[in-house]
């Protein structure tokens, strides 16, 4: 008798937490709907997403042993969520990347390059040798290179280490320090001409811009769109604060405001951003594809935004989550490829070179 009581509490006190978790998972799906240039703190809540389905999985076989008939409020919950579900995990039959290019297709390789520093942020630890990343690039013989967090200096040349195999390149020079000859941004490379190319500045006083070029393929004229959205801009502080927060020491606060300012500012300066690109998206008058670090995950405004009813290479050839940032959590793909239906997938591949704390993206593209 007493047993029985003890197991109905029990029951009643999962149902509760299993309640909350479902609420939480389904408010925090409405975050592709809600624009974070007003809604920032959404756009914290989708970061839980992929967290809270696990736990709703896990409750559809608690529930299944304990009381059958109440799996089915997390199954509800997750089949409510499964448009937020299905950019998240790429359930594709995994294949083997072949290196060798076919030549009809288009390979393009994007890749967050952390200017050419490595992957330590200490001054004692000697940085790699800037040689290195255009040669992990290169050995990847693409057709088309997209760049985010380039640089170049009279010291630096790290264009000219591209020129040889790359002559056409447009460079959007987003930040310049004259008397150095140092110069930082985005870049796209190409073997083949480029026709025409712009940029469009980001309001406000960020540094940040998308760039495109037209290529004129064996094909036909191709626009490629390349950017690097707002970060959150932490610094190694903000770090030793995450783990400050982790461990709840008395600096907790402060920490914890620290962090959440840069990640208000990211949010809502990356709701207009997104607005921005996909304007020009829109306006596209070839076949288009955007490659960048947009610094939000697949179950954001800013990537449903922006992607809309285009293509996610990732998705389309891939098994799993698809990491592309190595730090802070493992479930961070920031970085895309995403063509508009003109294009056909043949193969994709995310490269960890250990030069970066980004992967780099390659992906072989079929124009229709």
């Amino acid at each position: 008798m007493a047993g029985g009581k003890v197991r109905k509490v029990f029951s009643r006190f999962f149902l509760v937490i299993n309640c909350i978790i479902a609420g939480i998972f389904l408010i925090a799906c409405l975050v592709p709907y809600l624009n974070p240039s007003t809604w920032w703190f959404m756009g914290i809540m989708g970061l839980s997403v992929p967290y809270m389905a696990l736990l709703l999985v896990f409750f559809i076989f608690f529930w299944w042993v304990a009381k059958p008939s109440w799996s089915l409020i997390p199954i509800i919950a997750l089949l409510i969520g499964w448009k937020q579900l299905s950019v998240l995990f790429a359930t594709n039959k995994y294949e083997t990347f072949t290196e060798k290019k076919d030549s009809t297709y288009l390979r393009i390789v994007d890749w967050n390059t952390r200017s050419f520093e490595g992957l330590s942020n200490k001054a004692d630890k000697k940085r790699i040798d800037r040689a290195t990343i255009p040669e992990a690039i290169m050995a990847q013989k693409p057709d088309i290179i997209c760049l985010q967090e380039f640089n170049n200096s009279a010291a630096q040349n790290n264009l000219r280490r591209f020129k040889e195999f790359y002559p056409y390149h447009y460079f959007s020079k987003d930040f310049e320090r004259r008397k150095q000859g140092y110069q930082a941004g985005c870049i796209i490379f190409s073997k083949y001409p480029i026709v025409d190319s712009g940029k469009i500045r980001f309001p406000g006083n960020s540094s940040e811009s998308l760039i495109y070029a037209d290529i004129a393929t064996p094909k036909k004229i191709v626009r490629i769109f390349t950017t690097h959205l707002q970060s959150f801009k932490f610094k190694q502080e903000d770090y030793e604060g995450i783990e400050i927060i982790k461990n709840t020491e008395n600096k907790t606060l402060p920490a914890s405001k620290s962090l959440l300012q840069k990640m208000k500012l990211a949010y809502t300066k990356r709701g207009e951003q997104a607005d921005i690109v996909r304007k020009a998206l829109d306006h596209s008058p070839y076949p288009t594809i955007i490659c960048g670090d947009f610094n939000d995950v697949p179950n954001s405004y800013t990537y449903f935004h922006i992607r809309k009813d285009w293509q996610d290479v990732f998705l389309t050839t891939s098994l799993g989550i698809g990491r592309t940032y190595i730090a802070l959590a493992p479930t961070l793909r920031i970085d895309y490829i995403l063509p508009d239906n003109n294009f056909y997938v043949q193969q994709f591949d995310l490269v960890d070179e250990d030069l970066s704390d980004h992967l780099m993206l390659v992906a072989d593209l079929g124009i229709k």
